[in-house]
């Protein structure tokens, strides 16, 4: 990844960067088993989280926003000042969607037109079942967008299986590169809906339509590209797709359960309020009553070198979180994880947190998934 990244910056009309542009954006139709070619915009998942709210969203849609976690939730305000109604179905932010909900919800308000949701809301480390939920959408004349900037490359989640849409993710999380680029998967309903949307951006930095042909190495850009982080996303393709996706969301599952049996050994509860949708990128752990976060994780990075994340929102000072993803996606950092965290938690609250009986769990974990 390092060397790809130190790779010549070509300018980015050099034939040479416009093949290397192509066979990238094909790789990535690879790796996300699409039959057309996904969309890269540039600059980290949140432009492309803004730029598909006001590109699929005009005047006349009614959207349903699936809010399960502070994520999912906080695309209201990209959604709501652009449509002719908003509704919701939210739940607390340690459970799911239920598709039923959401099945109720659409033969109740035949008119709903666009359906957005989050599958792995990271503040909650929960998974929405997008799957049942898109199958759903399919059936109607909504548009599906789904938010998997956190779950795409790190567990079985690919567009067309999930009948979205829209498909937005980024390779800045489990693909382990750094934060400059989007990835948009874009089905022909998707395609459709935001060219029909006269308030869609065009000639902008929000453009999604500008991109749409940009991929092929006779048309060029709307704007300069990311040379470099382009670069680094063919490395991390590259590498996604020699291990095989399969074992690279093993990896990533067997990383999450050896931290959470670690977790739960150690006396500590996750967060989710059931073990079947928790995220095998993200484990959220919840903090024991009296305990501030930011001492905790100030104590784990001072004396143990380890960083962990806090809630967001509607989750801070509740939870804290420990990613497993791209590189860290490996059961050895479960281990150093849950040892800092509980020797973290013996210095700041000064009751003992049974590291031993924490680490030997994970490597139970361990020994029995090689």
């Amino acid at each position: 990844m390092l060397s790809a990244l130190g790779r010549p910056v070509f300018y980015d009309y050099d034939p040479a960067f416009l093949a290397t542009y192509e066979r990238i954006s094909l790789k990535l139709k690879q790796a996300m088993e699409t039959k057309k070619v996904s969309v890269i915009l540039h600059g980290e998942p949140v432009l492309a989280l803004e730029a598909v709210g006001i590109s699929v969203v005009g005047k006349d849609d009614v959207v349903l926003n699936l809010a399960s976690g502070v994520y999912g939730d906080g695309y209201r305000s990209w959604l709501e000042p652009h449509c002719r109604e908003y509704l919701d179905i939210r739940v607390p932010f340690n459970e799911v969607i239920d598709p039923a909900a959401v099945e109720a919800k659409l033969k109740e308000r035949p008119d709903i037109t666009i359906v957005t949701v989050c599958h792995h809301d990271t503040p909650s480390g929960t998974i929405n079942p997008v799957k049942e939920i898109g199958a759903i959408v399919a059936k109607t004349k909504a548009v599906f967008v789904v938010d998997a900037v956190s779950s795409f490359g790190g567990m079985d989640i690919l567009p067309e299986e999930v009948f979205s849409d829209i498909f937005i993710t980024g390779p800045n999380k489990c693909m382990g590169c750094p934060p400059g680029l989007s990835m948009l998967a874009i089905s022909d309903k998707g395609w459709a809906k935001m060219k029909a949307n006269p308030t869609a951006p065009r000639g902008s930095i929000l453009s999604v339509l500008d991109w749409e042909n940009a991929w092929r190495k006779e048309n060029g850009f709307p704007f300069t590209p990311s040379v470099a982080e382009v670069n680094g996303l063919e490395a991390a393709l590259d590498l996604y797709l020699d291990e095989g996706p399969q074992a690279v969301w093993a990896r990533h599952a067997l990383t999450a359960k050896a931290c959470r049996e670690g977790i739960k050994a150690m006396g500590l509860e996750l967060w989710a309020a059931s073990e079947n949708f928790v995220s095998p990128t993200t484990t959220a752990v919840r903090l024991p009553d009296g305990v501030e976060e930011a001492k905790l994780r100030q104590v784990m990075r001072d004396d143990y070198g380890v960083t962990i994340s806090s809630g967001r929102g509607a989750t801070l000072n509740k939870l804290v979180r420990i990613g497993h993803m791209g590189p860290t996606a490996r059961p050895i950092f479960a281990l150093v994880a849950v040892a800092a965290l509980g020797a973290a938690l013996t210095k700041v609250t000064g009751k003992t947190y049974d590291v031993g009986a924490g680490s030997a769990a994970v490597m139970a974990v361990i020994d029995a998934g090689k």
